[in-house]
């Protein structure tokens, strides 16, 4: 199978490659969300020694850097109650921590989850969480310049491997909601 965006030599259906994804993420793609085939899902193998942006366009093309998105877990502070919550942007931007998401979560203070948090809870490896299998009731912040992408390059829940997906899929996902001035 041929990846619909980059040079990989390896691609293939995510749903055949459901032993290479953490259970959380292996269950979403499993299950389907909104009216997505599963075969638009592809999974590609990748080096888990680039897995982090620079490195990974620096081997794989920098083309991917417009055509690729980073996922991150940020914690949001009001009161003593934290509210966790992912957020999609564009590799070529960054998450606008202290202005959109604090203003759309409605909280005093947000920041990016400790580490230990982020993996934690989402049950994914820190530099590979992906939107896909978030645990329930978790927001997903989505820039709109992900959604407006046809094909994305996410990470797969793993520093192993990435997925492919096509960027209105993600706006079907559970907990998705797009917010502007999210990726600056």
């Amino acid at each position: 199978m041929r990846a619909p965006l980059g040079t990989f030599e390896d691609a293939s259906p995510a749903a055949d490659q459901l032993g290479l994804l953490p259970p959380p993420v292996a269950e979403a793609v499993a299950r389907g969300w909104g009216d997505i085939p599963a075969d638009r899902i592809v999974h590609v193998d990748t080096d888990p020694a680039i897995a982090d942006t620079a490195a990974f366009v620096e081997h794989y093309g920098p083309e991917l850097l417009d055509r690729s998105a980073n996922c991150v877990v940020v914690a949001g502070k009001r009161g003593g109650e934290v509210t966790l919550a992912a957020c999609l942007v564009l590799s070529r931007t960054r998450v606008d921590v202290n202005g959109a998401v604090r203003k759309h979560l409605g909280v005093r203070k947000a920041s990016f989850a400790p580490m230990d948090v982020a993996v934690g809870e989402s049950g994914m490896e820190y530099g590979g969480i992906t939107p896909i299998g978030l645990p329930a009731g978790w927001p997903l912040l989505l820039d709109p310049a992900v959604v407006d992408e046809e094909w994305v390059l996410i990470g797969s829940g793993r520093r192993r491997g990435k997925l492919i997906v096509p960027g209105k899929a993600l706006a079907a996902l559970p907990g998705a909601v797009l917010v502007e001035g999210l990726g600056i």
